[in-house]
């Protein structure tokens, strides 16, 4: 599967069409289509038992669907040549704990025959892994960098990752995302799952959400941002009526208590800024916009 971009075919690098994945009662995914686009990087959130780990476990060919399609750079992951290629951290790492960090990497790229130990000694340096010591002494936040380094040391053109900062403190968190953004520009495509909003905010392109099996959206992260909640207080020099602003376009919520009116608006602001413009204003406040609120929408099913 290509997409045409300039006059060049670029293999689609994740493509699920029609995929269901039950695990009995259990709830697995359900008829989902899915493609992410060369060189972006995806965000997949949903709450716990949605469906983000049986799609990742499809993607690198761990289970397989009963129904449906999964192609990965444009072909089966169940190629070894097309897993050689992907770059994979699981949601829970387990190593062979009595190796140490270092020799545990050089197995690793020797058994995928790309090998990666300069990539590998970089990597660490820089999210600060001390690779001499033995894993089964190596922390929680330790054996999460060491699935980082193993899923990147081979320069691979997809790489899915779940749950990726998990245990990292915030300093080794933010060169995470600087390594992100740096595989982004190398065009490598990045599938990350997380529970972390503001950290979908700042790595993601694009969000898919998936709740209860099914994606409910798939969408530009700019454009979610453009439906989500934004809240507003303004001062005014006079007291207006309230009647001004609660009936308003994209004003969902509107309060006023004496001069100081609270109010949250989705979408454009142009028609509360035209009637608060119609009063003297002392002070306007404006809050960004809420996805996590938007988020916890989609997570709960906008019918609620």
């Amino acid at each position: 599967m290509s997409a045409q971009v300039g006059g060049e075919k670029l293999t689609v690098p994740v493509r699920l069409a029609g995929v269901t994945k039950s695990y009995g009662k259990a709830r697995g995914v359900l008829d989902l289509d899915l493609e992410v686009r060369p060189g972006e990087v995806f965000g997949y959130l949903g709450p716990n038992g949605a469906g983000k780990t049986t799609t990742i476990r499809m993607l690198v060919d761990l289970i397989r669907p009963q129904q449906g399609t999964v192609e990965v750079l444009g072909g089966s992951p169940r190629d070894p040549a097309i897993r050689r290629r992907v770059g994979y951290l699981p949601g829970e790492v387990e190593f062979y704990s009595r190796m140490s960090a270092r020799d545990f990497l050089t197995y690793i790229g020797n058994l995928r025959g790309r090998g990666g130990d300069a990539i590998a000694e970089q990597l660490s340096e820089r999210i600060d892994l001390d690779l001499s010591r033995r894993i089964g002494d190596l922390s929680k936040g330790n054996r999460q960098k060491l699935g980082l380094v193993q899923a990147l040391m081979h320069r691979p053109e997809l790489v899915v990752l779940d749950e990726p900062t998990s245990g990292l403190d915030p300093l080794v968190q933010q060169e995470v995302y600087r390594l992100l953004d740096e595989l982004k520009a190398d065009g490598v495509t990045v599938f990350f799952s997380s529970h972390v909003l503001s950290e979908v905010e700042r790595v993601a392109d694009r969000v898919g959400i998936i709740r209860e099996g099914r994606l409910v959206e798939v969408e530009e992260l700019e454009t979610l941002r453009q439906k989500a909640v934004r809240t507003f207080e303004v001062v005014f020099e006079d007291v207006p009526h309230i009647a001004e602003f609660e009936h308003l376009d994209g004003v969902r919520f509107a309060d006023l208590h004496g001069n100081v009116l609270h109010c949250q608006v989705i979408g454009s602001i142009d028609e509360l800024l035209k009637a608060v413009a119609k009063h003297r204003v002392r002070n306007l406040v404006s809050h960004g916009a809420d996805l996590e609120a938007l988020f916890l929408d989609y997570y709960r099913g906008e019918e609620d």
